[in-house]
């Protein structure tokens, strides 16, 4: 490497500190906002269209299919085109969307633009790998990254609270003209093109390549199928055996797609990197993950709605009152995020990701003993909601560590896939384990101490498969570097 290029190098990475970071922060706190904004809105949505409150659970479903197949796509194309030049595409297609749902009047177009705004999914895998490969080459490329995706994520959480806040509020305000309350989120996104446009540089270090149409396909059938069992037996029951033979049979079809990716040489998942002891346990901790921070989130909602003088259990509180509990948990996920870095700074990133699945499994399994009293399920919630935080940045992070050269995109993107899927898979059993032996409207008490050890065993399981991770893995220090050519 030349002294020029040297000196390029060091001042991408330079860059990294400051404008790059605090641009990005803006991108992310507008993707939680578009996550939080539309929560307490949504049974407006369903007046406003005229359809059935349970049919909103159509848009969650929709939105995670569409989000699990475009993320991995995406994250791939960043790779090979360049990691900005994506997130500009994504955000625009965000934009669109966004503008579509305030001028929708018919469902289907509502369903339609609302799955297609999932898109935003892809913009954390993509600002990470575009940090990472900025980085790559610098003495602690993978502190950086850390510190910066800890960041971003900490602006990701304290988006999500804006946006709850806001969506509640402005919906109130703006009562009768339900087009513009729905318009608010696409200014911001608006504003996130322009950013990407004209402050973002883009990613270094891409690879020559082409997309696998054929293995896009194939994952796109995989998912669908997977997601759609899922989601038909939450909305038909347990009872219906069809669903989950359409589930199974997704899961079957990952067998053939696995084998088509091993054939190519450019692969759209590239297992063989997936079989590396720095990166299945990341992989697999992100699908264990996803069980409770996106199955377990509904469940604890409605059992602090629950009235205990009716049923013996819950918390009785109020719609404003609930949100003491998701406000405490998100925030507690803002500071997880905040000291993630710091934490992986002091002892390794190895480290920080079993202290942080072994948290949030033991706020989750807190729970079964302690649910009586708010102080109870909240101190137990901020617990589950440290570790939840420092996972949310530290997955994507790791994986980007661990990926080889023109990789990172596809690595990172898969943190979302799974963790996607694991909510999928969580949010099915979830529906099963409540409606068994629940009485009225409520959940029975058994499904939600069935929540709950689910989510503290698989965190917990989560932790315990990060055992097998090589000992450096993630870090910048020199005796690191073996362990990652290695792995």
């Amino acid at each position: 490497m030349t002294g020029t290029d040297t000196g390029r190098r060091a001042g991408r990475i330079a860059g990294l500190g400051g404008g790059l970071v605090g641009w990005l922060v803006f991108v992310e706190f507008t993707s939680g906002v578009l996550q939080g904004y539309y929560v307490p809105l949504l049974t407006d949505v369903a007046r406003h269209l005229d359809v059935n409150d349970a049919d909103v659970n159509w848009l969650e479903a929709a939105q995670l299919m569409l989000s699990a197949i475009a993320v991995p796509v995406l994250a791939k194309l960043g790779d090979l085109y360049g990691h900005r030049r994506m997130l500009l595409a994504s955000a625009a297609v965000v934009a669109a969307a966004t503008l579509v749902l305030a001028s929708a009047e018919d469902f289907g177009v509502f369903l339609a633009a609302w799955a297609v705004q999932g898109v935003y999914s892809a913009w954390l895998p993509l600002q990470v790998a575009l940090i990472h490969s900025r980085s790559r080459g610098g003495p602690d490329a993978a502190a950086r990254t850390r510190r910066a995706t800890g960041t971003i994520v900490a602006a990701l959480q304290a988006g999500a609270i804006v946006g709850a806040l806001g969506g509640g509020q402005i919906g109130a305000a703006l009562a009768g003209r339900f087009w513009l309350v729905l318009l608010v989120p696409g200014v911001l996104v608006v504003g996130v093109c322009v950013v990407v446009l004209t402050r973002v540089p883009e990613s270094a270090d891409r690879t020559g390549g082409q997309v696998d149409v054929s293995g896009v396909a194939l994952l796109s059938v995989v998912l669908l199928v997977i997601t759609g069992g899922l989601t038909f037996v939450r909305v038909n029951g347990p009872a219906e055996p069809w669903p989950w033979l359409v589930t199974a049979l997704g899961v079957l079809l990952v067998v053939p797609f696995v084998r088509h990716e091993l054939r190519r040489e450019d692969p759209l998942v590239d297992f063989r990197v997936l079989r590396s002891p720095s990166m299945w346990p990341v992989q697999l901790t992100a699908g264990l993950f996803g069980v409770s921070v996106l199955g377990a989130q509904g469940p604890l909602s409605t059992y602090a709605r629950t009235d205990p003088e009716v049923h013996g259990y819950g918390l009785g509180l109020s719609t404003s009152e609930v949100s003491i509990v998701i406000g405490g948990y998100v925030v507690s996920m803002l500071v997880g995020a905040g000291l993630f870095s710091r934490v992986s700074q002091a002892t390794t990133p190895r480290v920080t990701l079993i202290g942080a699945a072994t948290l949030t499994g033991l706020g989750y399994l807190l729970l079964v003993p302690l649910h009586d009293t708010l102080p109870q399920v909240l101190g137990a919630m901020v617990v589950a909601g440290l570790g939840s935080g420092a996972l949310v940045a530290a997955l994507p992070a790791a994986a980007a560590a661990a990926a080889p050269p023109g990789r990172t995109g596809v690595a990172t993107g898969l943190t979302n896939t799974t963790k996607v899927l694991g909510g999928s898979f969580a949010s099915a059993v979830f529906a099963v384990a409540l409606a068994a032996g629940s009485v009225g409207t409520a959940g029975s008490l058994s499904g939600y101490v069935t929540v709950w050890l689910v989510c503290g065993i698989t965190a917990w399981l989560a932790a315990l498969s990060l055992l097998f991770v090589p000992r450096l893995a993630f870090s910048d220090r020199p005796e690191a570097v073996g362990v990652r050519e290695v792995a």
